[in-house]
C-alpha cells in the first residue's frame, strides 16, 4: 500500500514522536540490521527497546534473520537508535514503508545513519563472511522514496544530489578502524527472488562488486534529509553463476551467525570512532 509523500513525512514523525516518547528526545545515530546483522545485536550494548509494532507505520519485517524491535543504546557520547531489521520493497508494503525507518530516525534526532546488509558477492577474492564498505551504488529497484508530491516545507525538493551518497568522510572513519576492509559498489534489486548468472554478468559489466536487495531506497531517503549514510555489507555468498552451490536465504543467515561476534565488534568500533569524530 502506498502513501503520499506528504501523508509519508507525517507518518514518520507521529513515529518519531512515540520513539522520542519511549527513548528520550534525542539520537544521533541511526543503524539498521540487515540480513546477517541481527546476531551482532548483543555487541553493540544493552538498552531499553520497543517492538517496532508499537510504533506508528512500522510493521513487523517478514525476511529471515531480521529483529523485530527498536533499540535505544548509548556508545560513548552518542545515543545510537538500533532498527533490529527491515522493510524489503519485494515485501509488498511499498517505499514508503521501506524508508520509514530511516525518515522516523532522522525525526528523531539523528543526523547520521549506518545501514547494514547482507549481499551476493561478485568478486571472488574477497572472504565470505567479511564486510565491505559501500562507495556507490546502482539503483535497479525501479523505484525512488521521492516519486510523487514534493516533500513538503521545510523538507528539501525531490531533486536530490547522490554524488556523494555514501559519506566519504565516514568511509575514511571506516578505513581507519579497519584498514584491509574492501569498498564496493552496490546493485539493488528489487527481488525477492535471486539474480540469474546473466544479471550477474551484467552487473559486473556495469563495475557492481555486490548484490542485494535493500539500501539503495533508504539511501536516497536518507540524503534527501541530509544525512549522512555509511553502508556495511557482508558478503554472504558469491553470486549466482559463480556460486558452485545453489542459493537459498538459511546460507546467508547461517554466514551471518558465524560471523556475528567479529561483524558486531566491527561495527561497535566504527560507531565509537564516528562518535568520538563527532
Amino acid at each position: 500500500m502506498s502513501t503520499s509523500i506528504p501523508e509519508a513525512f507525517a507518518l514518520a514523525q507521529s513515529a518519531a514522536d512515540k520513539i522520542k516518547s519511549e527513548f528520550g528526545d534525542q539520537h544521533d545515530i541511526a543503524v539498521v540490521l540487515g540480513s546477517g546483522w541481527a546476531d551482532a545485536t548483543t555487541m553493540l550494548g544493552d538498552g531499553p527497546q520497543l517492538a517496532v509494532t508499537e510504533i506508528p507505520g512500522f510493521v513487523a519485517p517478514s525476511a529471515l534473520g531480521h529483529g523485530g524491535a527498536i533499540k535505544s543504546i548509548t556508545i560513548g557520547s552518542s545515543r545510537v537508535l538500533l532498527l533490529t531489521g527491515r522493510t524489503h520493497l519485494y515485501e509488498g508494503r511499498g517505499v514508503g514503508a521501506v524508508v520509514h525507518g530511516v525518515r522516523a530516525a532522522y525525526m528523531a534526532g539523528c543526523r547520521t545513519v549506518v545501514l547494514t546488509n547482507g549481499a551476493g558477492c561478485l568478486q571472488t577474492s574477497w572472504p565470505i563472511g567479511d564486510a565491505v564498505v559501500i562507495k556507490d551504488h546502482i539503483n535497479l529497484t525501479g523505484h525512488s522514496p521521492l516519486t510523487g508530491n514534493n516533500p513538503p516545507v521545510p523538507f528539501a525538493g525531490r531533486f536530490v544530489d547522490l554524488t556523494d551518497a555514501y559519506s566519504p568522510r565516514l568511509r575514511t572513519i571506516t578505513s581507519l578502524v579497519q584498514p584491509t576492509i574492501n569498498e564496493a559498489v552496490y546493485l539493488g534489486f528489487h527481488g525477492p527472488h535471486y539474480e540469474t548468472p546473466a544479471e550477474i554478468r551484467a552487473a559486473k559489466s556495469w563495475g557492481a562488486d555486490m548484490v542485494g536487495m535493500s539500501t539503495v531506497l533508504e539511501t536516497i531517503a536518507a540524503r534527501h534529509l541530509g544525512m549522512e549514510v555509511l553502508a556495511l555489507s557482508l558478503a554472504t555468498n558469491l553470486a549466482a553463476g559463480i556460486n558452485p552451490e545453489p542459493l537459498s536465504g538459511e546460507e546467508v543467515i547461517r554466514v551471518g551467525k558465524a560471523a556475528a561476534g567479529r561483524v558486531g565488534a566491527l561495527l561497535r568500533e566504527i560507531l565509537g570512532a564516528i562518535d568520538s569524530a563527532q
